[in-house]
């Protein structure tokens, strides 16, 4: 296992949460603006939350389908390092608010099976980075934080043109297995540190940065 693991942790709503998770180890935060989501914050929470993240620790604004009304709010309020699109959005979108605001942007791609890596290569050209999750159920309510995993097998000796992060049902007791499994030197979850939903549970954050960083 890579001793270079980079940590996102996704979801957070409070300066405990980001205080633990930066002592911990992780790498970057986010900030979940989605009200359908448990995790949602709103912008001036986000802010408050944001200008106490500790330098060196990239703070990432998760949306989903957001249009540019949503994005100038955000933005010109939040010190942010890094736009996650967690929607449908398009590569032409990609490109689009890469230009608009000026910040790299992370791309999240769903794969329940192969036929779905080659969404990816749609991408890789105009993203900064590809977040892998597992796909969403078609009646799920929220893109992300389900808790679901894939078959990690699919992902065995790829590789893109750009970074690229793991997502998708991972905790303690799996990481370490994920990341042999597809290499992956970035990681990225939400659920898999709380106690309820929304709810992130330190003890956690701790077990799950000390089995990826292991």
């Amino acid at each position: 296992m890579p001793a270079t693991t980079r940590v996102k942790i996704c979801g957070l709503s409070t300066a405990k949460d980001i205080r633990v998770a930066a002592e911990a180890g992780a790498r970057y935060v986010g900030f979940v603006f989605f009200p359908k989501s448990p995790r949602n914050v709103t912008i001036q929470q986000a802010r408050d939350l944001a200008v106490d993240v500790p330098l060196g620790v990239a703070k990432v604004a998760l949306t989903v389908n957001a249009d540019n009304d949503l994005l100038d709010a955000i933005t010109s309020a939040v010190p942010l390092d890094m736009i996650q699109l967690h929607g449908s959005e398009s590569p032409e979108r990609v490109t689009e608010v890469k230009a608009r605001y000026g910040l790299p942007v992370m791309k999240v791609v769903g794969l329940s099976s192969a036929d779905d890596l080659t969404r990816i290569a749609d991408y890789e050209t105009v993203a900064d980075q590809i977040l892998v999750d597992a796909k969403a159920p078609k009646d799920a309510d929220l893109p992300g934080g389900n808790g679901l995993s894939f078959d990690w097998r699919l992902l065995e000796g790829r590789e893109w043109a750009v970074p690229w992060m793991l997502a998708g049902g991972l905790h303690a007791g799996n990481v370490a297995e994920a990341i042999a499994r597809t290499g992956a030197r970035q990681v990225d979850l939400s659920s898999g540190v709380e106690s309820a939903p929304g709810v992130k549970d330190p003890a956690k954050i701790r077990e799950f940065m000390q089995a990826a960083l292991a």
